[in-house]
């Protein structure tokens, strides 16, 4: 039995289909988060935003989310920040019909200088965590897309 973890995603929804996915790790045996690398090299200008395909998406048991952040030296040392603050992965997000789950992370500069990141340089990190549902305010819908669809 699976409990929670990363796959590749399927080949139709990759963005960088001729790059070897390097799957999200923990950089020690007691770090809490799980280390996403960059898919690509690029700039970032101050003020402006990027996606980051990851080409990676996450697995996990009901009644838990994975939970990203960016990195403390990228946010530290870069002045990146996610454009979202945190991002959440909800757990039909998995496998969902419009991306197959592809992560996608976005980095806002928020320095006044331009901020180049490297292929294969760690990006965010992502905790699973347990979430507690309310006694209202639930949902029976069911997930029709990717990033951004439910409520629509």
């Amino acid at each position: 039995m699976r409990n929670r973890g990363f796959e590749i995603v399927d080949k139709e929804h990759r963005k960088h289909a001729n790059k070897e996915v390097v799957l999200p790790k923990r950089g020690s045996r007691t770090s809490a988060g799980y280390d996403f690398y960059s898919t690509e090299t690029f700039t970032i200008k101050p003020n402006e935003k990027k996606v980051v395909w990851t080409d990676v998406k996450a697995y996990m048991k009901e009644g838990e989310v994975l939970k990203v952040y960016v990195r403390s030296s990228i946010g530290i040392k870069k002045g990146l920040v996610l454009a979202n603050g945190t991002g959440i992965i909800d757990q039909d997000y998995y496998s969902n019909i419009g991306n197959d789950g592809n992560i996608g992370i976005c980095l806002r500069n928020i320095s006044n200088n331009e901020v180049t990141i490297e292929e294969d340089e760690r990006i965010a990190q992502g905790i699973f965590i347990q979430f507690l549902p309310a006694d209202n305010g639930n949902s029976n819908e069911e997930r029709k897309g990717g990033m951004g669809s439910t409520g629509e």
